[in-house]
């Protein structure tokens, strides 16, 4: 494993230091995010303004390092798309908006798409002037993506859409989106899915946002009523959907391990700041076990993200463990909000973000980092993608493999 960089990794990141200290919003020094600066998130406000900095970010040439430079990319090697985050996390930049277009959407259209719709779609989604979802989760799918119910039905050169999606983050805010759908339900369910991009204005959608128990809304659930989308806009071949959503997939659970809520220091700081009843939190023993079990949980995977580091300086292919970052830091963002209102004691239900610590950093975390164990693959998925596929271990009986979708066994109706 190497921890330094090259002698050209090092002159770029000296350059996105300098760029972005005259472009991007500094921190302010409790610990802030966009959403924090900008709370109206779940509106326009915050969104135009993310817009106005991604353009800006584009025009330098830094919004996505290792895409093809005719896409408006530099053709760098994926390492140094990981220096620029890491230095990116230094400042208040937009965070929500353009990842899942950027990381997941783009780039399977880069593989599967034509050279006229990676020219069209690309730098639109580079600059934001156009923004995509993902239209994967259902209601009765659960963790298994293959067990979609959604319909595309092919009438000629059109396909016709009927079903639900769910759990649509930007869904109400999305010009763009990838979508599969099941086009064989005669065949065995990973073999009957189709893959598909479609505008979000299309006749037929319909957007319902989903209110959390945080009090933000930017998941959705999507209705199709008789939607049609185009052949051209079908990506890989009819029936093998489930081939290109994998690539999606794995797109989306290496950008998905980072922790972006309060981490080690954040929990580490209010330990060292409030009393408990026999004296300063830092110093009791039961704080500092727990405080040990999350310092060494954090090295684990920042050690683990610097060996993928050290494979993309190499030119290498990080492979399944990546989902190593998502499996460790989902559960912990749970625990050190958790911890935190122990700590915290009665002061934990405030979430007034001009009285409670870190402007009630802790407090959101609680509400939302139940639903990071779920997004991007569930602890569960995540453990037999592991066990499979890193260990070597033998994989789960799985009764309905070779049955075809429509005889699957279902509850009653």
């Amino acid at each position: 494993m190497d921890f330094d960089d090259t002698r050209e990794e090092a002159a770029f990141r000296a350059e996105a230091r300098r760029w972005l200290g005259a472009h991007a919003e500094t921190k302010s020094g409790a610990f802030e995010t966009w959403q924090s600066r900008y709370p109206d998130r779940d509106g326009y406000d915050g969104f135009e303004r993310a817009k106005a900095f991604q353009h800006k970010k584009a025009d330098a040439g830094f919004a996505a390092l290792h895409w093809p430079a005719e896409s408006g990319g530099r053709a760098l090697p994926p390492i140094y798309q990981v220096i620029y985050a890491q230095e990116e996390s230094k400042y208040l930049v937009p965070r929500g908006y353009f990842e899942i277009g950027l990381g997941m959407c783009i780039p399977t259209l880069f593989t599967y798409g034509t050279d006229a719709q990676k020219r069209r779609y690309a730098p639109a989604a580079l600059c934001g002037d156009e923004v995509w979802c993902q239209l994967f989760s259902e209601p009765g799918a659960g963790s298994d993506l293959a067990g979609l119910r959604t319909r595309a039905q092919r009438e000629g050169d059109e396909w016709v859409i009927n079903g639900q999606k769910i759990w649509t983050s930007g869904a109400h805010w999305a010009d763009w989106a990838i979508l599969v759908a099941r086009s064989d339900p005669k065949t065995a369910k990973h073999k009957g899915l189709t893959f598909f991009f479609l505008s979000m204005k299309s006749p037929g959608i319909e957007t319902r946002r989903i209110k959390q128990i945080s009090g933000a809304s930017h998941f959705n659930e999507v209705y199709f009523t008789d939607v049609r989308i185009p052949d051209g806009q079908r990506l890989g071949a009819v029936g093998a959907g489930w081939g290109v959503a994998i690539t999606t997939l794995m797109n989306e659970r290496l950008a998905s391990g980072e922790l972006r809520g309060p981490d080690f220091e954040e929990i580490f700081g209010l330990a060292c700041s409030v009393s408990l009843e026999d004296g300063p939190a830092i110093a009791n023993a039961a704080v500092r076990e727990r405080l040990a079990d999350l310092y060494v949980k954090t090295q684990g995977v920042r050690l683990t993200r610097f060996r993928t580091m050290t494979a993309l300086s190499r030119g290498e292919t990080p492979g399944p463990e990546n989902s190593i970052g998502k499996l460790v830091n989902a559960p912990k963002a749970q625990e050190i909000a958790s911890f935190a209102m122990d700590l915290l004691d009665m002061g934990g239900v405030i979430m007034d973000k001009d009285t409670a610590p870190l402007r009630a950093a802790f407090q959101e975390s609680l509400l939302t980092s139940p639903g990071g164990r779920i997004a991007a693959g569930t602890d569960e998925i995540l453990r037999n993608i592991i066990a499979e596929r890193v260990l070597g271990l033998p994989q789960d009986m799985r009764v309905d493999r070779d049955l075809p979708f429509d005889q699957l066994p279902t509850g009653a109706r």
